[in-house]
């Protein structure tokens, strides 16, 4: 008896439910994606997702279009700290601009209280018929008055001659009315050599000469000395030649630089 042989089947598992359960994964994914950069405040780089997904998706418009979707999860202070970070700016700014304008007022008023006084002292050098041996300068950083040596020591001296005393007096009384100012007081020789008991060089001839003369002005008791200071340079800085007698006279001199607080540049001079 020939046994029927029973062929067997293989039975085949029906997967077409996988291209709608792949299709809801895709959605899941780009609805993750959606929810992800919905929660950055950037609201520039959410648009450009949105707008990529929107091409890769529907061919560029479709359920992902951004222009009326308001961005998820952000923070309900976001308007309030930029409102403030805003305001903060602003302050800044017009703090900076009340600094600008206070520090604008106080050079203007350096540069006119500089001004009324080189007119005072350009008075009295006419007045007294000094203009050869008195002059000023003004520039944005300082006014100088230069004074001949021979206008108030004796060659070779570092003693005020007494009749040059009044000529010091005016001067300190004219700087006690411009307290806010500091004031540097040089001396200068020419280059001819110098080597006596009391002095050893022009060095200790030109220091001894400024501070000579600083200490005078400071005995007005209207002035502040801890603005003043004095400093010889010798025969180090010429203004003029030193082959010719009139020339070596220009360079024995004194100057009173009367320094601005307030240079263009906004440093301060030498004491703060």
């Amino acid at each position: 008896m020939s046994k029927k042989r029973h062929e067997h089947h293989e039975e085949h598992i029906d997967e077409s439910w996988l291209i709608p359960y792949a299709d809801i994964l895709t959605l899941l994914l780009a609805l993750f994606i959606i929810l992800f950069a919905s929660s950055q405040i950037d609201s520039k780089k959410y648009e450009s997702i949105m707008k990529g997904l929107n091409a890769g998706f529907n061919g560029g418009t479709g359920m992902f279009e951004v222009s009326n979707i308001v961005p998820l999860n952000v923070s309900p202070n976001a308007e309030k700290k930029k409102e403030d970070e805003t305001k903060k700016e602003d302050k800044t700014q017009d703090q900076n601009s009340q600094q600008d304008q206070q520090l604008k007022a106080m050079f203007e008023k350096e540069a006119q209280d500089l001004k009324e006084l080189q007119e005072k002292l350009e008075g009295y050098i006419k007045d007294n018929g000094l203009t050869t041996q008195l002059e000023t300068k003004l520039n944005e950083d300082m006014l100088k008055i230069t004074i001949r040596d021979n206008a108030l020591f004796q060659s070779g001296s570092a003693d005020i001659k007494p009749e040059s005393q009044m000529l010091a007096q005016t001067i300190s009384s004219m700087l006690s009315s411009y307290k806010e100012f500091n004031v540097e007081v040089s001396g200068f020789t020419d280059n001819r050599p110098i080597n006596t008991r009391e002095f050893q060089s022009n060095w200790d001839l030109s220091a001894k000469r400024s501070l000579n003369f600083m200490k005078f002005l400071i005995l007005n008791d209207q002035i502040d000395p801890s603005r003043y200071r004095s400093i010889g340079y010798g025969e180090y800085q010429p203004i003029d030649t030193n082959d010719t007698v009139d020339g070596r006279a220009k360079n024995r001199r004194v100057e009173v630089n009367i320094l601005r607080q307030l240079k263009a540049s906004g440093a301060k001079s030498f004491i703060p």
